[in-house]
């Protein structure tokens, strides 16, 4: 218990601390032995195209120079965020080929929300893999990879987790914004906001589900401003009112920020319910509302511009697809210089926004407590 009421004390000043103020050589640096991910699009390394369809091209040209089941041009957060850990990138639960566990796996599939709908891909492209789905994935990989871990050669585990890297492991999560969209579809204020308490506690419950099987760091993403997707911004009649200082529709982005204010809420709640747990609550949504403010200052274009996508004259097509238009086929390809522009597709980031946000949520910048990702 006395270690308890230490850990308990660290947070709470932490918490009123400048990231530059805490004497970080001080503590010790978490030397996480693997990663596992819980999520959307937007930290979907390749599982929505192994369950689904693959990523077509252009996706992937500008670091893989393949699609590579990435809704982006190329790396995502999560993947810089493993990078920056020292950690290969994050092979796909769901993808049979190529694919190696010792450093942790990504359930994230495209599409995915946190609190099933009662909706599916063919329809409007919700996963059914919500985020229930993912953990009971997780349980059943980290039973049956032990298993076979304890019952191979060495030579033959190269593949797999060491039993002992799960309670040394970061966890991350990164979803949300999908029922953010679901509730928008809805067009009903008032039930989405009756909804937000059930959305958080379902990954409140996510957590403690880990937490009791071992889990102890969790890294725990706010989810974005949604009313500034380019997407959003392209196929509505908008008026001048509708809009914040920086282009976005203020409506939409209440409905992102009401979900973060209670998920801060319920993240502090449970480092009291959890008090062997290190949780950090991650403002993506600050992060990414700075970038979109300084596009310019940061030298990207207009936030509203789409890299992958043909969006003129009232025309819409999707990033990778083709449609006829008045005889003519139109082929939404990608923009020249992707690493300019802050919005692959309208509602995915590109390699270059991904890096920004990700080298400044990992210095701890736009963290609960403001620590750097290795001290989290």
């Amino acid at each position: 218990m006395e270690n308890v009421k230490v850990f308990s004390i660290i947070i709470a000043l932490f918490s009123v601390l400048s990231v530059e103020s805490v004497g970080l050589k001080d503590l010790k640096t978490c030397n996480f032995g693997a990663v596992y991910n819980f999520g959307d699009s937007n930290s979907d390394t390749g599982g929505g195209s192994a369950a689904f369809w693959p990523a077509g091209k252009p996706c992937g040209e500008t670091f893989f120079g393949r699609p590579v089941g990435r809704g982006c041009d190329g790396r995502l957060i999560i993947e810089f965020i493993a990078e920056h850990l020292g950690l290969p990138h994050l092979s796909p639960y769901l993808d049979s080929i190529g694919t190696s566990f010792r450093y942790g796996a990504n359930f994230a599939i495209g599409g995915s929300t946190i609190r099933p709908q009662n909706e599916s891909m063919s329809l409007n492209g919700v996963s059914p893999f919500s985020l229930d789905i993912q953990i009971v994935q997780f349980d059943q990989f980290k039973d049956r990879s032990g298993y076979f871990y304890n019952r191979s050669y060495p030579r033959d585990r190269h593949n797999l987790p060491r039993p002992e890297d799960f309670s040394k492991a970061l966890y991350i999560f990164d979803i949300g914004q999908n029922d953010i969209a679901a509730g928008l579809r809805k067009k009903n204020d008032s039930a989405f906001h009756a909804s937000v308490p059930d959305i958080v506690d379902q990954l409140a419950k996510a957590v403690q589900n880990l937490y009791e099987h071992g889990a102890r760091t969790f890294w725990v993403h706010n989810t974005g401003p949604i009313g500034c997707l380019p997407v959003s911004l392209h196929y509505h009649d908008i008026k001048p009112e509708e809009l914040d200082e920086q282009g976005c529709l203020k409506a939409q982005n209440a409905y992102s920020m009401e979900f973060n204010r209670q998920l801060k809420a319920r993240v502090i709640k449970l480092r009291e319910k959890l008090p062997r747990a290190a949780l950090t609550y991650v403002d993506i949504y600050a992060a990414k509302y700075e970038l979109i403010g300084n596009a310019k200052k940061q030298g990207f274009v207009e936030a509203a511009n789409i890299c992958c996508g043909f969006h003129e004259d009232e025309i819409q097509v999707y990033c990778g697809h083709k449609q006829n238009i008045n005889g003519t086929e139109i082929y939404a390809g990608s923009c020249e210089n992707p690493s300019d522009f802050i919005s692959w597709d309208g509602v995915h980031y590109t390699e270059a926004a991904n890096r920004w946000v990700a080298h400044r949520i990992t210095n701890g910048s736009f963290s609960d407590p403001p620590l750097p990702i290795k001290h989290a």
